[in-house]
């Protein structure tokens, strides 16, 4: 299949185009884009598409910055199509906004987009991302931990924005420019391998292409379309949970119920949590990473996650997310609610007890160890079945409370939680398992007393499981 005939497929299976879109075709005189221009004359001459004229934003980064301006306008009027330019000082905007200089470029040529686009009359933008392009973009978005909504990558059409040549390689549009004689600048910053995505391109893929597959780019270019379709699917389920749980008391505020969210699927409930924390982060990346570490504090295994430009943490039985306002610095505000009542419940062994006011359940389970007792961890504890048969006590803290954590002796629970990082205004929601006497036999999340460990491998046990309301432990 010839470029022509990609290109042409491309805009009418994607719906980029028809006989009376306007299309203005973004250059920078590089080989993609060149191809692009050439490609969209010749499906404008077919009736495809109007092409509207070319657009070009110097950047003003490079030192033949202005000589690439100067070619572009060149062939525009050798084409006798209308052009428009900008400059932009893409340098100092990244140091105004404290952007990076991609990141700068990028909403720099955005906003560009917008106002040539309108200069010119043209209904969308045709950018020259081929699928060599694609491949970049979902590895690198891969390296950095992107859920399925980053690795979808470029989209076809999104916004003022097209791109037409996204299911074409980058060897297909050296071909045709070859095949036709074109010559097309090429821009000596792709060779510095300092940046990121010159490295993928220069290293990883070829790498991946001799010793693994072959046909890697178009393999992560079909990557990216199932990431996409993906997103399309769960995007309205995601925009309607938000629409009937999340609440906005004031800006820079987001609330939603613990047990609400922890009782939808994973995959909507990671994107809601992914979504509220894009938001408040604002130009700050979120990975998925973010999100599993964020998580903790839904699953009540952590009271409190500081992310990207903003902190979540658990207020009673919601999950409070506060943005970090403009032009601060350091950790922002933490939201404090009402303090916890103080509680005390009876939990019989077997059985299970719910706290409505730390959003947690704690269940008691009998078992017979066979020489392999369970795993204890921050949210399980395995005690002698005999020092709790009759049931024990969940409260939370009291004035003089102690426990003994090691072999040095007893230590006061205000000196522990303070040690263990627990937020001051955490510390009354932390569930303080007790037996009939009083004595602390587990601080859930925190630590267990060493008197009620298990020192028989073969007794039988009592495993206590603190879990979210609609959690699972």
């Amino acid at each position: 299949m010839s470029l022509i005939d990609d290109v042409r497929r491309t805009v009418r299976l994607h719906n980029l185009a028809t006989s009376t879109t306007r299309v203005a075709v973004a250059l920078s005189g590089g080989p993609d884009s060149t191809a692009l221009l050439c490609a969209l004359r010749e499906l404008h001459a077919a009736g495809d598409l109007q092409l509207a004229g070319v657009v070009h934003l110097n950047h003003q980064l490079r030192p033949d910055a202005e000589a690439d301006e100067a070619h572009c306008a060149r062939l525009a009027a050798r084409l006798d199509l209308p052009f428009v330019s900008e400059r932009a000082d893409v340098r100092a905007t990244a140091r105004r906004e404290h952007r990076s200089i991609e990141d700068a470029a990028h909403h720099v040529r955005h906003a560009f987009f917008i106002r040539a686009a309108a200069a010119l009359g043209a209904d969308v933008v045709a950018l020259g991302h081929t699928m060599d392009d694609q491949a970049e973009t979902v590895l690198l978005r891969l390296l950095r931990g992107a859920g399925t909504r980053g690795l979808a990558a470029m989209r076809p059409k999104r916004g003022v924005v097209i791109r037409p040549l996204l299911a074409t390689s980058r060897e297909a549009v050296h071909a045709f420019l070859r095949e036709r004689g074109i010559d097309a600048l090429q821009d000596a910053s792709n060779d510095d391998r300092s940046i990121p995505r010159n490295r993928v391109r220069a290293e990883l893929l070829p790498l991946l292409t001799s010793r693994f597959n072959p046909r890697i780019v178009q393999t992560l270019a079909l990557e990216a379309d199932l990431a996409r379709e993906d997103e399309a699917y769960f995007a309205p389920l995601v925009d309607a949970w938000v629409a009937e749980h999340v609440r906005r008391p004031k800006d820079g505020v987001v609330q939603l119920e613990r047990a609400a969210l922890a009782s939808v699927p994973t995959a909507v409930a990671w994107r809601v949590l992914h979504l509220l924390m894009r938001e408040a982060a604002g130009r700050r990346p979120v990975s998925k990473i973010h999100v599993a570490l964020a998580w903790d504090v839904v699953a009540g295994q952590a009271p409190a996650w500081d992310g990207p430009h903003h902190r979540l943490e658990r207020v009673g039985a919601d999950v409070v997310l506060t943005t970090r306002p403009a032009g601060t610095t350091g950790r922002p505000h933490r939201t404090t609610g009402p303090r916890v009542p103080a509680f005390c419940r009876n939990l019989p062994v077997p059985g299970e007890v719910t706290l409505p006011e730390t959003g947690h359940v704690l269940s008691a389970e009998v078992a017979e160890l066979d020489g392999h007792p369970p795993e204890a961890n921050r949210w399980t504890a395995v005690v002698p079945k005999d020092r709790v048969a009759a049931g024990v006590v969940v409260r939370n803290r009291r004035a003089g409370d102690r426990l003994r954590v090691s072999d040095a002796g007893h230590r006061k629970l205000q000196d522990l939680l303070v040690d263990r990082k627990v937020p001051r205004e955490m510390r009354d929601q932390v569930p303080i398992v007790t037996d009939q006497t009083g004595r602390i036999v587990w601080v859930a999340g925190v630590a267990q007393d060493r008197d009620f460990q298990v020192k028989d491998p073969v007794q039988a046990v009592v495993i206590l499981r603190l879990k979210a309301v609609g959690g699972s432990s």
